[in-house]
C-alpha cells in the first residue's frame, strides 16, 4: 500500500509506519544534521547564549549555518528566542522544555557513540577493503 509521499509498511503486532512522516524519521531529520544536536548540548549545558557564544562555543560554524539551524530548532519548538529592544540589539537563545527533555537521549547516544566508534571505524576500513 502507498500514500502520496511514501509507503505504509506493516511492521507486525497492529503497528503501521508511514515512511513518508514517521515521527521518527522526521526528529532525526532534524536532529540529525552536522550542527543541531551540538547547539541543543551546548544550550543543555550553557543555559541562556548569545548568538556569537554559540557560535563561538562550537567553533566552525558560518553565522549563515547558525542562523539557519537556530531558526529550524525553534520552528520545532526545542529552542526559544528572546530579542532584547536594545542597542546594540541582543537576542539570547536558550533550550524550551521541549528541547531540555531531548538533553539525556543525546547523552545516551553520545555515550553510545563513544563506547562504540573504534568498532564502527574497523567495520568502515574492513567493509572498505572488500
Amino acid at each position: 500500500m502507498k500514500n502520496l509521499l511514501g509507503k505504509i509498511i506493516d511492521i507486525g503486532e497492529g503497528r503501521i509506519i508511514d515512511t513518508a512522516n514517521c515521527p521518527v524519521r522526521q526528529v532525526l531529520d532534524r536532529i540529525g544534521d552536522k550542527w543541531s544536536t551540538l547547539i541543543i548540548l551546548i544550550l543543555g549545558d550553557s543555559g541562556v547564549m548569545r548568538f556569537n557564544g554559540i557560535g563561538a562555543a562550537i567553533g566552525d560554524i558560518s553565522q549563515k549555518m547558525l542562523t539557519a539551524t537556530l531558526r529550524n530548532l525553534e520552528a520545532d519548538g526545542l529552542v526559544s528566542r528572546k530579542m532584547y529592544q536594545e542597542i546594540p540589539p541582543r537576542v539570547e537563545y536558550e533550550l524550551t522544555e521541549l528541547g531540555r527533555s531531548l538533553v539525556p537521549l543525546i547523552r545516551q547516544l553520545q555515550v553510545w557513540a563513544d563506547e562504540n566508534f573504534d568498532i564502527i571505524k574497523k567495520n568502515r576500513k574492513k567493509y572498505a577493503a572488500r
